[in-house]
């Protein structure tokens, strides 16, 4: 996956295995296999969607942290190259993160771990989505159940 960042409106990809990409209005949806070099690319692509959409880059790194945070809880519960839909844009009071998976039935479950346990390896995800994006919800969706989550942000102007 080769991400061409020179774009001033939209991001360049070029097409590899397991990544489709579908601009929207305010950012992208992308259709991928879950896997490292994917997480990667949808990660680089928020980075730069967000950077030419003028956000904030304490809340890009946000917006990183809670869709790696729920790439990775779909990978764990379904295995490497599970096909996921990962929608990234800018809403009026932030910038929306939602990561549909095929299975609507297995729900998130956040653990006991303390964020701030210096022994936990793992079990800090949800925690963490928490206090980035509160609120976050789980809905059923057309393809099995969507992970809804805003990383609140200073409005911004097209």
């Amino acid at each position: 996956m080769l991400l061409d960042t020179t774009a001033v409106t939209q991001p360049v990809i070029q097409a590899t295995l397991g990544f489709y990409l579908r601009p929207r209005p305010h950012g992208f949806a992308a259709y991928l296999c879950a896997s490292p070099e994917n997480l990667c690319a949808v990660r680089q692509l928020a980075r730069a969607e967000l950077l030419a959409r003028g956000v904030e880059a304490d809340v890009i790194d946000s917006v990183q942290l809670v869709l790696s945070e729920l790439v990775g809880n779909s990978v764990r519960a379904y295995g490497d190259y599970v096909p996921l839909v990962v929608e990234v844009y800018v809403t009026s009071h932030g910038v929306a993160v939602n990561v549909h998976d095929p299975d609507s039935d297995a729900l998130p479950r956040r653990r006991a771990t303390p964020l701030d346990s210096a022994e936990a390896e793992t079990g800090r995800g949800l925690g963490l989505v928490d206090l980035l994006a509160p609120g976050w919800h789980v809905r059923k969706s057309t393809i099995g159940k969507q992970v809804c989550c805003q990383v609140t942000a200073v409005p911004v102007s097209d």
